[in-house]
């Protein structure tokens, strides 16, 4: 196997979980790159003796060098401070901005033809802050948001109408926070649109409930969710290395499209061999188009403070 996916910050949850899923779907070689050095490659190593059970060629090491990266078709960057009971995304910004200005140079060193799929929070400016500071093309510099969000409304609808998870495609657009906005209207069981099967009421439950869903698993767990999102990650790596041009909602450098430029939102994009392929544009009722706009606004809002 000569595919390589780097995962930085790969000592951590959802660092672990990432390499794990690559390495249980045989996507690629999997480097993990940990400040704690000892435990990154105590991961790898009991990731890799899982391989002869589940039948995956799969190779692994963990460490803290960077050198083991080169060459890697993805980097995916978990690493940042997580999400405790009370703090929101936006308190995090500072803090892990000055993670990924660790981690840029690095990069640009070792991994300057890689698709990066940055995962930290707040995940829409620290996506900003490493297209800023790589120069990376915008196509290689990929926000996994809207797949996470996505995920959590379908659980949610499939939960509610007690169906099949396979049976529910659910669209959440914008920024990864408290703004997002879940699309009933495009989200749909079985080919049927939401908005066809449960009342308004029961609807916009299920969307408050998407947005609070990074929330709500930190006041259970007492951290930020990590299973979830690797899993997302993991996904849009599937599409990327398979060349699936699969369609996925993820945060990305709009420049014009719904009237937002020079800013990393979360939009339904088609995922590729190069990154991103595509920019898919839908048509946004008013409402809609209004709540993306406020979205972006207040991704914009961190994004000035860190002055990217």
């Amino acid at each position: 196997m000569n595919r390589k996916v780097t995962v930085v910050g790969g000592a951590g949850n959802v660092g672990m979980t990432v390499a794990r899923a690559i390495a249980e779907k045989e996507l690629a070689d999997v480097v993990i790159i940990d400040i704690a050095e000892q435990k990154a490659a105590g991961v790898a190593l009991d990731i890799y003796e899982t391989c002869p059970i589940i039948g995956s060629d799969s190779r692994l090491i963990g460490g803290a060098d960077w050198s083991a990266a080169a060459g890697s078709d993805i980097v995916v960057i978990t690493s940042g401070k997580p999400r405790k009971p009370g703090m929101s995304r936006d308190d995090l910004v500072r803090d892990n901005f000055e993670i990924m200005k660790s981690i840029a140079p690095n990069l640009v060193q070792h991994c300057p033809n890689a698709i990066v799929v940055p995962v930290a929070n707040p995940l829409d400016a620290m996506s900003q802050a490493l297209f800023r500071l790589t120069k990376f093309p915008r196509e290689r510099v990929i926000g996994m948001a809207g797949v996470l969000d996505s995920a959590r409304m379908s659980t949610f609808v499939a939960m509610e109408l007690k169906v099949s998870v396979e049976n529910v495609h659910s669209f959440v657009l914008g920024g990864h926070g408290d703004t997002m906005v879940p699309l009933p209207r495009y989200s749909t069981v079985a080919g049927v649109p939401l908005t066809e099967l449960l009342p308004k009421d029961r609807i916009d439950a299920i969307c408050k409930r998407t947005a609070d869903g990074g929330a709500e698993i930190t006041k259970l767990v007492g951290t930020s969710a990590w299973y979830a999102p690797g899993q997302a990650a993991a996904e849009m790596c599937d599409a990327i290395l398979k060349d699936k041009k699969k369609i996925l909602p993820c945060s990305v450098f709009l420049q014009g499209e719904y009237g937002i430029r020079d800013l990393f939102v979360g939009v339904p994009v088609k995922l590729g061999a190069k990154g991103v392929e595509q920019i898919i544009e839908i048509k946004l009722t008013a409402e809609e188009d209004a709540a993306l706009k406020k979205s972006a606004g207040a991704v914009k809002e961190l994004v000035d403070v860190i002055g990217m």
